[in-house]
């Protein structure tokens, strides 16, 4: 028999509560321990509401913060690809497109198309709320490195170059976080937590 529209947003709620075990190679402010996805989105949806002047073009909020916490979602089945896993990121997109299939089949067709959509539009990076959640999830981890005293960067011995190159679109989404995020990386360099490379 087929599910009815609230039994099937009810398994996506619980599918989506499965983000709560994908945890992250960033720590928490104050070296505590790693964060989860959901936490990270969590996260990044405050900031989009708090930094949103910063934003170089005009956004719909509502949409960017459900944006940010979606983001990472498909990870349940893809898992999460460290930022500087090169190798890792060869088979993120395949992987996660498959897990978007899945996991936004869950809901009812026309909320799972809008989900799916959404996640789409946050990977392309082609629209305003997509170019500042994207410079949301850059900025909230080098935030928190920033915090611990580069402890993951120490960790996974990453340089400046590296840090620089993953903040591509930091810039795109917000000039103001973009020159932020240069003094944090110069800050870190001269007190060796990056490489500088």
């Amino acid at each position: 028999m087929e599910k009815n529209r609230l039994e099937k947003q009810i398994d996506f709620i619980l599918e989506a509560d499965k983000e709560k075990n994908i945890f992250r190679q960033t720590h928490l402010t104050g070296n505590g321990r790693r964060e989860n996805d959901a936490e990270h989105a969590w996260h990044m949806a405050m900031m989009v509401y708090l930094l949103k002047e910063y934003a170089n073009e005009e956004i719909d909020v509502a949409k960017a913060m459900f944006m940010a916490l979606i983001h990472d979602i498909v990870e349940i089945d893809a898992g999460d690809t460290y930022a500087y896993d090169e190798k890792g990121h060869e088979t993120k997109k395949m992987r996660e497109d498959v897990a978007a299939e899945r996991i936004f089949s869950l809901l009812p067709e026309d909320q799972g198309e809008e989900l799916k959509s959404l996640f789409q539009e946050y990977e392309a990076t082609e629209t305003p709320e997509a170019r500042f959640v994207r410079a949301m999830d850059n900025f909230q981890p080098l935030l928190l490195n920033n915090s611990n005293n580069g402890r993951d960067w120490k960790e996974h011995e990453i340089g400046k170059k590296q840090v620089m190159n993953r903040h591509i679109h930091t810039k795109l989404g917000s000039n103001i976080i973009w020159e932020c995020t240069e003094k944090i990386i110069e800050e870190n360099v001269r007190n060796g937590n990056l490489k500088d490379n």
